[in-house]
């Protein structure tokens, strides 16, 4: 069996270290922060994601703090006007094998820390940002910035959207800066009146700016997350905001939306990045996942589930791989996985401009497009996504060379903003 190296210590990298081990392989984790915890609020869990929790054998640790979601609402949020609704229920759990949920991103993180210190073979390092990588015939080295190096059979870049593995690997630069700013707080469920109280991801949509909020915390607590597109350049993550210039920024939002934005305090703000997809996420022993290969925006609801779905393919293509054998395996996993990925990324790209944030005559038709879809419709327009079984995986498409743009054949309802995924 190999050693895999993990740079970062994250949702990816844990995932990915729990998903080896369960296969017998040694990990070492080198994460760069000074401890291992996950910071922000919430993270929305489709049925993919369950799929993949369930496979690396902490699905029902998940579900124990989860709030499963009875729907997703999409409102209009200058007119209060309920333009389409998602029943996550009966139906839809039966036709996608799984519930549709919230959590709280540090019990989600929690969870798989939790595994990764029961599992046999997983070692844990804080306190060692990966810099570099070297590899030949019989192995991989990084080093990081306080000049540790570490050894392993293969590497495995967990390292986020600004990972230094890829850095190396594609040398693309920096994230691409896409112009929203998102604003998030967390407040107390008590703080909510009860009649704004609902078992629902809502999402109030207006002229270049839109409002989510739902339970987290086992509905202990109330997630408020507020984005306008204004154009932002610089990147932004985690400053301090003060509350009379969150409300300033939101003057259209209707009644109802106005009175749970104004129960939010102790806010931030982010700038959202994201990359363009790239075919070829491997070079020999090293390898990309989640947020390092494919980081994307927050608007198709999949970061987290998208980067869970890696580690779990990950473990099945590695699984008895020798230190022989892993660049040829490695290749199989991003073969496997990048098609799938920059389809969601591109997805979240056209959702944020096209579907959250029209004005004027192009909001009216988007009302229109999502009322004239049924409960069956909606359920048809998700079903690649959130449907998505790992044991039901397409054949992997051949590589195409190293760091190329990946050009996808995007359906048409998509390029046209017409998809309702949200």
């Amino acid at each position: 069996m190999a050693h895999a190296l993990v740079a970062g210590g994250g949702i990816g990298g844990l995932a990915t270290a729990l998903s080896l081990a369960r296969r017998g392989h040694r990990v070492t984790v080198v994460e760069r922060g000074e401890a291992l915890a996950e910071s922000g609020a919430g993270i929305q869990l489709g049925p993919n994601a369950f799929h993949a929790l369930d496979l690396l054998g902490v699905g029902r640790a998940v579900r124990h703090r989860a709030v499963f979601i009875e729907e997703l609402r999409f409102m209009d949020g200058t007119t209060d006007e309920k333009v389409a609704v998602m029943p996550l229920k009966g139906c839809y759990r039966r036709r996608f094998g799984n519930s549709y949920a919230v959590v709280q991103r540090g019990d989600l993180y929690q969870s798989l820390l939790a595994a990764c210190r029961a599992a046999e073979g997983v070692g844990l390092v804080t306190g060692a940002a990966v810099r570099r990588y070297a590899q030949d015939r019989a192995g991989v080295t990084v080093r990081t910035g306080d000049g540790r190096t570490f050894t392993g059979d293969l590497l495995v870049g967990a390292d986020g959207i600004r990972s230094a593995v890829r850095a190396q690997l594609v040398g693309d630069g920096p994230p691409r800066v896409c112009g929203h700013t998102i604003f998030r707080s967390v407040i107390p469920i008590g703080r909510v009146p009860e009649d704004l109280r609902w078992n629902a991801v809502t999402l109030w949509a207006g002229p270049r700016w839109h409002f989510v909020h739902y339970d987290i915390g086992g509905g202990e607590y109330l997630n408020l997350a507020a984005t306008v597109d204004d154009g932002a350049r610089e990147p932004v993550a985690g400053r301090p905001t003060d509350r009379a210039a969150v409300l300033d920024r939101f003057p259209e939002l209707g009644p109802t939306g106005r009175r749970l934005l104004e129960l939010g305090e102790g806010w931030r703000q982010w700038v959202l990045c994201d990359r363009d997809p790239v075919d070829v996420w491997t070079d020999g022993r090293v390898a990309l996942m989640g947020d390092a290969a494919h980081p994307m925006l927050q608007y198709a609801a999949q970061g987290a589930c998208q980067a869970l779905e890696d580690a779990v393919v990950l473990g099945e293509v590695l699984g008895d791989a020798t230190e022989a054998d892993v660049a040829q395996r490695l290749e199989k996993y991003n073969a496997e996985r990048r098609e799938r990925t920059a389809r969601v990324q591109l997805l979240a790209r056209e959702m944020g401009t096209r579907l959250y944030h029209p004005a004027g005559g192009a909001a009216l038709e988007r009302n229109a497009m999502l009322r004239s879809l049924s409960e069956e419709d909606l359920y048809e327009k998700v079903s690649w996504l959130h449907g998505h079984r790992l044991s039901e995986r397409p054949e992997p498409a051949p590589a195409r060379g190293a760091g190329r743009a990946v050009r996808l054949r995007v359906p048409g309802a998509v390029r046209a903003g017409r998809s309702p995924v949200w």
